[in-house]
């Protein structure tokens, strides 16, 4: 197999897949452009590493297709400074741009596979922007928090109150909510002082967290 040239393929998926979906913000597109999203994959993806879809990091987790992941971020409004939670951070690939645009990061994943693949993915930044915890998806971090952003990098049925409760007085809250069989809808959810707001931002057909992973399924209506 040849070997891919990773520069070019980035151009082509900020050419082909971010700006015409309206992924127009200079930062998010220069992040994208020079994070490697091949380091983020097993070594069979690595080739397919730019395609515009999904790509399993293992049975049932995956990491977020470029076109949704830079909507998601730009919708964020991330700036420099501000303080980020990544919630299933998979292998990091978003924590990662994130710390490109100048973000203090926390990386919150619960698969031990995934922290570890995710610690070894960022070691190379270096330079104390990204932190990698293990623990409860739904619990969030209390302690770090909060926080201007939350990326929530999965569809969801439901956003677990305790994630809302940290984000900072002007906090954004990104993430695709998926609770029927149909289509997802990427949501902007913004925090006012003790009001929440919530704008829906586009379709998106993400692949959902497993119900093995408590706290964002919806309850099962009563059945007669």
């Amino acid at each position: 197999m040849p070997l891919l040239d990773t520069a070019a393929a980035r151009r082509h998926m900020v050419e082909s897949q971010l700006t015409p979906n309206q992924v127009h913000d200079r930062a998010v597109i220069a992040a994208m452009a020079a994070v490697p999203r091949e380091a983020f994959v097993g070594e069979s993806l690595r080739a397919v590493a730019y395609l515009d879809e999904d790509l399993a990091l293992s049975a049932d987790r995956y990491l977020l297709e470029p076109m949704v992941l830079g909507r998601l971020i730009q919708e964020a409004a991330p700036r420099p400074g501000d303080r980020a939670l990544v919630v299933g951070c998979g292998t990091g690939y978003g924590a990662a741009i994130l710390a490109r645009l100048g973000l203090s990061v926390v990386a919150l994943e619960c698969d031990p596979d995934l922290v570890a693949a995710a610690r070894a993915n960022l070691a190379p930044l270096g330079d104390g922007r990204v932190e990698v915890v293990a623990g409860a998806l739904a619990e969030g971090r209390a302690q770090a928090a909060p926080f201007d952003v939350i990326l929530l990098a999965a569809a969801v049925e439901q956003v677990p109150d305790a994630l809302l409760a940290q984000l900072a007085g002007d906090g954004r809250l990104v993430t695709v909510l998926r609770p029927g069989a149909g289509i997802g809808k990427a949501m902007l959810m913004e925090r006012a002082g003790e009001t929440f707001s919530r704008r829906i931002l586009f379709d998106a057909a993400t692949p959902r967290l497993p119900a093995r992973i408590p706290g964002f399924s919806l309850a099962a209506g009563f059945v007669f």
